[in-house]
């Protein structure tokens, strides 16, 4: 197993990749040398900063060549180079072998890598650069399009079609399945406070399920949670209170010829919203 790091200070100081954990220290930045398999065994792969890039370990085991020699090369251009070119195209890093030793590596871009086996011959050199290339091609179009394949032909657009039609029925029934738990998250989320039927009637029509203020009265009414005669009328039923469902704020008002009228409002308590809320959910499915 490999582990990559290097310094943060280098212009491109995301062409690690991003797949990996990294510890900020002073200087250096450290992946997790549990997360670079991926990378070491792809010719090809993509930084933080959405570029396409290989580096030295790969190209030197992709062309039969030393890791030593490869170094070379690069120092040897980079030393030809202007600083901010060689700079953009090559960062040098490490990685440690099996016996936790630290040696040099250099992560490269694609202009790097393709002025770096300029000069690489042999019967499979020119087969290699073609295969590195379209890898540095493939990754950069997946960059473009975000992974996702635009259809060529009429078939393979069909298949995608079916596919997205698949994939939009599955994403449909997932909404259905999780409705009672989102309505009981409201639920949930209103239960910090009392608040009016009216306001509970928002709260079930929000999620779904066409109710308003009067409707929701009426359905407390004939479910005997709020009484439906007499000087009591919309106000919690004894049942109702014994459950815990509602509190009753009682106002005082003067009027100005001196009389005094109080004025009760029946309030739906914390525990009051999810039970009802629960209610309508099991009416809602078996209905």
């Amino acid at each position: 197993m490999v582990t990559v790091y290097r310094e943060s200070s280098l212009p491109i100081s995301s062409l690690l990749n991003p797949l990996s954990t990294i510890v900020a220290s002073p200087k250096l930045m450290i992946m997790d040398s549990g997360t670079t398999s991926g990378m070491m065994n792809d010719l090809v792969y993509k930084s933080n900063d959405n570029q396409a890039l290989t580096n030295s370990l790969l190209v030197a085991g992709k062309f039969g060549k030393r890791h030593s020699d490869v170094l070379r090369s690069i120092e040897t251009i980079i030393s030809q180079t202007p600083k901010n070119q060689s700079e953009r195209n090559f960062a040098l890093s490490e990685y440690r072998d099996a016996s936790g030793k630290a040696n040099p590596m250099y992560i490269i871009t694609k202009d790097g890598f393709s002025i770096l086996v300029m000069g690489f011959t042999g019967e499979t050199a020119m087969s290699f650069k073609w295969e590195y290339i379209e890898a540095f091609n493939k990754m950069e179009a997946t960059i473009r399009t975000g992974g996702f394949n635009i259809p060529s032909n009429l078939k393979d657009a069909l298949r995608l079609a079916l596919q997205l039609e698949e994939r939009k029925e599955l994403l449909e029934g997932k909404v259905k399945e999780d409705a009672p738990k989102v309505l009981f998250a409201e639920a949930v989320s209103a239960s910090k406070r009392s608040c009016l039927v009216s306001e509970l009637a928002k709260i079930i029509q929000q999620n779904g399920i066409e109710i308003g203020q009067n409707r929701l009265f009426k359905w407390m009414r004939v479910k005997g949670y709020l009484c439906s005669k007499g000087e009591s009328y919309n106000q919690p039923t004894q049942k109702a209170m014994e459950l815990g469902l509602f509190d009753i704020k009682k106002t005082t008002i003067i009027k100005p010829d001196g009389t005094v009228m109080i004025s009760t409002t029946s309030k739906v308590t914390g525990k009051g919203q999810i039970y009802f809320i629960n209610k309508f959910i099991g009416e809602n499915q078996n209905g």
